[in-house]
């Protein structure tokens, strides 16, 4: 495989792991560990971190190195907001033009986060939450908004991951919230789905900051 391919995979994958916050804020990228842990060379591992810096996910090191960039409250509140327009948009789009095998396609990924979560394995489910948003978006039908969505590297909210039962019950609280936009788009209900979605991101905004 070339060295370009190679830092590609390298990208999307630190990338995924930065979104679905499995790589905590402010956590050093240390290129030989990525490395190892991706099974490519370092040459790649630093091409994607170079990418990823020029997209605002890491920041340099005052000694050198990449970390992984911090978030302040602000930055939660306007990542909120941003999500708001794109995903109640993204609704209003596709009420309109969901396909039943698109429908399938959300069923399944709600599948997934669910049995993760029931076998505890949270990063598949952080990864899971992201899959459905970013098809959500896909749902719309619209290749610009969907490349507004996956350039502007929104995270989900959550912050920590494990099985303490205040992070159990939002697991729980995600998937039910989830799954009631899915229903929504099945009964073509705009109104239920653009509720569901602004009640799932304030949640997630509010638990965030409770943590900060």
């Amino acid at each position: 495989m070339k060295t370009d391919s190679l830092a590609g995979k390298a990208y999307v994958e630190i990338r995924k792991k930065i979104l679905s916050n499995q790589v905590a804020p402010n956590e050093r990228l240390k290129e030989d560990q990525w490395a190892k842990k991706l099974n490519v060379s370092r040459i790649a591992i630093r091409e994607a971190l170079t990418r990823l810096l020029g997209e605002g996910l890491v920041t340099p090191g005052e000694k050198g190195g990449f970390f992984v960039i911090g978030m302040k409250a602000e930055d939660i509140h306007q990542i909120k907001e941003l999500r708001q327009i794109l995903e109640l948009g993204a609704l209003e789009l596709a009420i309109q033009k969901i396909s039943p095998q698109q429908i399938r396609q959300l069923e399944k990924i709600c599948d997934e986060f669910t049995s993760m979560v029931s076998q505890e394995y949270f990063n598949g489910a952080c990864e899971a939450d992201i899959k459905f948003h970013e098809t959500l978006i896909k749902c719309a039908g619209n290749k610009k908004l969907l490349t507004a969505y996956i350039s502007s590297h929104i995270p989900i909210f959550h912050q920590k991951l494990g099985r303490m039962q205040v992070y159990l019950d939002d697991y729980d609280l995600t998937d039910k919230e989830h799954r009631q936009v899915l229903n929504a788009l099945k009964t073509k209900n705009l109104a239920m789905a653009k509720k569901a979605m602004t009640q799932h991101l304030a949640r997630g905004e509010a638990a965030v900051l409770d943590m900060m």
